[in-house]
């Protein structure tokens, strides 16, 4: 397992607390064992928490050219018709995946082809599991159409500790499908929107893994 690029800064930030932390309890209350063992304890839990967050474990990615990859791992918590009123402006069917702050948090693209748009919204911070965090909060919007001319959307959403969208995309790319496209840091959701009738290869509450899992078939 390595640790992912975006990662790098919340680390070094983290144990340059921690050192900070531990040298003034070291310093001012060198006397009371118990609080530096607690300060010792809660330094570690913190590093390995951060850890966590930005760990970038080897995988055998899948690729195919017929079907639908997770784009994240997590749980699924969202399928069903609905509209989509940024780009389709029609409905669409929506599978949703919530990433909680256990989760690896690399998006990855979920089918091989061309980013004909893309944007970045800032926005709100509301819980990811809230129906207004998909217009509301801070996102991003991502459409690939793929080489039979399929379109499908994508979106990062921030939730209430994610704060801070990164997205390696812009119009025009070929991107190629479980590569990476972004990136949440501490987690939150994603949403696509495919066209109404792709057969779904999931259920609710089914926990997946981003690049692999298959989530549909393309039309």
């Amino acid at each position: 397992m390595t640790i992912h690029k975006e990662g790098y800064t919340s680390l070094a930030v983290t144990l340059l607390f921690i050192f900070v932390l531990n040298a003034f309890i070291d310093y001012r209350y060198a006397d009371i064992a118990w609080l530096r063992w607690l300060a010792y304890g809660l330094s570690i839990v913190l590093f390995l928490t951060v850890l966590q967050f930005f760990r970038n474990p080897k995988r055998k990615f899948a690729a195919d050219d017929k079907v639908i990859i997770c784009p994240a791992d997590g749980k699924v918590v969202v399928i069903e018709e609905t509209e989509e009123l940024e780009y389709f402006k029609d409905k669409r069917l929506q599978v949703s995946i919530f990433m909680s702050p256990v989760n690896v948090h690399i998006n990855r693209n979920p089918i091989s082809g061309v980013v004909k748009f893309f944007k970045y919204h800032p926005g709100k911070y509301l819980a990811a599991w809230n129906p207004k965090s998909s217009t509301e909060n801070e996102r991003t919007t991502v459409v690939v159409e793929h080489a039979n001319g399929t379109p499908i959307l994508f979106r990062q959403i921030a939730g209430a500790l994610a704060r801070r969208i990164v997205w390696y995309v812009k119009e025009g790319d070929a991107v190629e499908q479980s590569k990476e496209f972004g990136f949440i840091k501490f987690g939150s959701r994603v949403d696509l929107f495919l066209p109404v009738g792709t057969k779904i290869n999931l259920e609710l509450n089914q926990m997946v893994k981003g690049g692999i899992t298959v989530l549909g078939e393309l039309n």
